[in-house]
Parts: structure tokens; C-alpha cells; sequence
């Protein structure tokens, strides 16, 4: 290929400027908004781009409260815990079914398949974590989204782009099927396991409407459900946790949102050289 010329080049600036601004803009307005004094919130209509004065008043009162504080360590520990079943359940049935002449592995594969071309209700799900006796329990949030089909498929299609000489080799050496999925195949497979477990990671973080069916106790809530909470009724919440007596709702519902955020955003940029090569690898395979 030919070196661009220079208007090519231009263009292509111009619109990954254009597509920045759009990611940005939002993001800054967020954090400037929950930055800013009720004054100015006030002054602008709700919207800050730029705060006169910078105010931190948000975050301290929401903090203090407990709410806030509580449904981050819950999320935190959903998705810690759920990353790390999903990932062991994942990589498991996923190296069970790329393995070729595995013992009812296509039906098992059909069936998988089947669950992602008709995926459950809300009713059936209702019903089986309530025969399951989840009630109540963080494990209503973890146990019936253990297994994401979409990962299953681009993590077996990334374990089947492994050379099969590598594993006959080590088969013959003796090593057992346990011996080559912990020595060979995930030492090769950093990059969809990074990518599978940032999704499931912010599948979790972002799990809001099971707490709500789910969960009686409101103080078992992770911070999707709360910031809900804020977002959609912020005014009247802040009335009755009485909390937010100096600060704007529009400042503190801003404040949830960059709370809510920060944690995968800060996250995201360790795991993005992972990100193309897995999913890439794994999709062209699958």
C-alpha cells in the first residue's frame, strides 16, 4: 500500500478528532458537574463545562453517608468473585469443547448455542433463583450469569488456534489434560483471557436490575442499582438519606456517575493491548 496522500491523512485527523470530542465532551461535562458549586450549577442550568470554583462537597457528602461506600465494596466483591468463577468455568468448558473427538462435545456445543440463540427470560430466571434459593444472596448476581456464551465461543475459538503440536508434543511427554491447560494453553492465552474477563468484569459492575427483583434488603444493593437510585429520583433521595443538604443533586448525581465509572476506566487501559488480539484471534477461529 501506498503512502497516503496528504488530504487522506488530514481527514482521517479530523475525524478521530471529531470522534474524541464526542467521547470527551460527555466525560468532562460529568466530572465538572459533580466538581462544581451549587451556584454554578445553578448559574449554567444544570450543566457545568467549566466550574468557576471546584468543590469537592459532592464526593464528601455521598461518601460519608455510607450508601455510596457500601455499594462500591459490594460491587467490588461481585465482581471480583464472579470474574474469577466465570473465568475458571469459562476456560474450563471452553478447552473441554475445542479439544477434537471429546465424548459428547458436539451435543454440549449445540447446546450452548441453542442458550445463545434463545437466551432465558425474565420469568425463568425468576423462577430458578427463586427454586435455587438465592434470595437475598450476592449469589443471585453471580450464579445464573456464570457462563457467557459469546466469551465461551471466542475463548474456545482462541484455544483452538493453539498448534496441535504443542499439545501432542506434550501428551506424549505425559503431561495430563490438567498439566497441558495450566502449563501450555494459558501462558498462550493472556490475550482472550484479559479481554473474557474485562467483559465479564464490566458485566458485573454494571448488574443493577437483578438487585432490584432480587434483593429485599436495599442495603445489599451494588453501585449500579444505587446509582439509579440517584440518577432517576436523585432530589427525593437525597431528602430522605439526608445527606445532600449542601451540595446540588445534579452535582451529586454526577459524582455517583464518575464513582460508578472510574473503577472500569481505570482498568480498561492495562488490559487494551490485550483487547484486538483476542478478540480478533478467538472470532476468526470460532
Amino acid at each position: 500500500m501506498g503512502r497516503p496522500t496528504p488530504a487522506v491523512r488530514a481527514a482521517k485527523a479530523v475525524a478521530l478528532t471529531v470522534v474524541v470530542a464526542l467521547v470527551v465532551f460527555p466525560l468532562w461535562t460529568v466530572l465538572a458537574t459533580s466538581l462544581a458549586s451549587p451556584q454554578n450549577v445553578i448559574a449554567n442550568g444544570g450543566w457545568v463545562i467549566w466550574p468557576g470554583e471546584f468543590s469537592f462537597a459532592a464526593y464528601t457528602e455521598i461518601l460519608q453517608g455510607g450508601i455510596i461506600s457500601r455499594a462500591l465494596l459490594v460491587s467490588a466483591g461481585v465482581t471480583i468473585v464472579g470474574t474469577a468463577l466465570s473465568l475458571v468455568c469459562t476456560i474450563g468448558l471452553a478447552y473441554t469443547l475445542s479439544r477434537p473427538k471429546v465424548y459428547g462435545g458436539k451435543p454440549m456445543l449445540l447446546l450452548v448455542l441453542f442458550t445463545f440463540l434463545f437466551p432465558p427470560g425474565m420469568v425463568p430466571l425468576f423462577l430458578v433463583v427463586q427454586g435455587s434459593g438465592l434470595f437475598d444472596s450476592y449469589a443471585a448476581l453471580i450464579l445464573p450469569f456464570l457462563v457467557n456464551v459469546f466469551n465461551l465461543v471466542v475463548m474456545r475459538g482462541f484455544f483452538q488456534s493453539i498448534p496441535p503440536e504443542l499439545i501432542d508434543a506434550a501428551r506424549i511427554d505425559g503431561a495430563t489434560e490438567l498439566g497441558i491447560l495450566r502449563q501450555i494453553v494459558l501462558p498462550l492465552s493472556k490475550a482472550v483471557i484479559a479481554v473474557v474477563g474485562l467483559f465479564y468484569a464490566v458485566a458485573y459492575w454494571n448488574r443493577f436490575f437483578e438487585a432490584i427483583i432480587y434483593f429485599n434488603d436495599q442495603t445489599k444493593w451494588p453501585i449500579g442499582t444505587v446509582l439509579r437510585q440517584y440518577v432517576t429520583g436523585g432530589a427525593s433521595l437525597a431528602e430522605t438519606s439526608g445527606e445532600l443538604a449542601t451540595t446540588s443533586p445534579q452535582s451529586v448525581q454526577m459524582a455517583v456517575v464518575m464513582l460508578a465509572t472510574l473503577p472500569i476506566v481505570c482498568v480498561y487501559p492495562f488490559l487494551q493491548r490485550y483487547f484486538v488480539k483476542g478478540v480478533v484471534t478467538g472470532a476468526l477461529k470460532a
